[in-house]
């Protein structure tokens, strides 16, 4: 018998993804919002993606920080666990993708994110027609990916100190996106020099129609210069 090698196979398997869910009590429902036929309380929604090393838990840190008091927030981890290295030893951390076929990274990341819509909506505890993402890092190029593709399941983006997609020019699955979108970045990140971040700042805005963007005094980092502002964008008292 001949030799026989095919490389690249597979089989298809279920994984499970995690995520941390928050649902303010019903005394935090602010004076505007009505109660639906039935008496649920269906609330905006943030969905809070971590960057690459990180995990749910930091995000939900960060997101409650920000969203104002009234809102489910979700903080979804990513499915690529590794150990990263710290001042104290390794400790476990979560990537989104890497340049391994990355394609099924992405539809992944996409799945994770609507099955999530979908379960909090049929649960009636978020507004499905509010729902926003707020990503760090990593997160950031894969939410505008999920956004572009998915206009119609999103209400508004923040990114902070993170990339673009770099397929946003060709990718025919990408449609006009009019939500609002805010994009943060520091002009001293270890991972993007600021002639990066104007270029990305350049494509957003000319792809985006209701786009803002603002650079910090900051490194690769969540400051509270930027959850000042993110407050504010979430709390309706700045643009978004």
């Amino acid at each position: 018998m001949e030799e026989d090698l095919q490389t690249d196979l597979s089989v298809t398997a279920e994984i499970k993804l995690y995520y941390d869910l928050y649902v303010p009590a019903p005394t935090t429902l602010s004076a505007e919002a009505a109660l639906p036929a039935g008496g649920e309380v269906k609330r905006p929604l943030l969905i809070a993606v971590h960057g690459y090393g990180a995990h749910k838990r930091y995000m939900m840190r960060e997101a409650r920080r920000v969203a104002p008091a009234d809102w489910v927030i979700a903080s979804v981890q990513a499915p690529h666990q590794h150990f990263r290295k710290t001042e104290d030893g390794y400790r476990i951390g979560f990537g989104w993708l890497t340049d391994h076929n990355p394609a099924e990274s992405v539809a992944l990341h996409h799945k994770f994110l609507l099955d999530v819509i979908a379960r909090l909506s049929a649960d009636a505890l978020i507004d499905r027609s509010q729902v926003y993402l707020f990503g760090f890092s990593q997160a950031c190029a894969l939410n505008f990916r999920f956004a572009f593709t998915h206009p119609r399941s999103v209400a508004g983006v923040i990114g902070v100190c993170g990339g673009i997609p770099g397929d946003l020019d060709t990718n025919p699955a990408y449609q006009p996106f009019n939500a609002p979108t805010f994009y943060l970045y520091g002009n001293d990140d270890e991972f993007y020099t600021p002639e990066k971040f104007a270029e990305f700042d350049k494509k957003l805005r000319e792809r985006l129609p209701n786009y803002h963007s603002k650079q910090y005094t900051a490194k690769h980092e969540i400051t509270e210069e930027m959850r000042i502002d993110i407050r504010g964008i979430l709390g309706g008292k700045r643009p978004m």
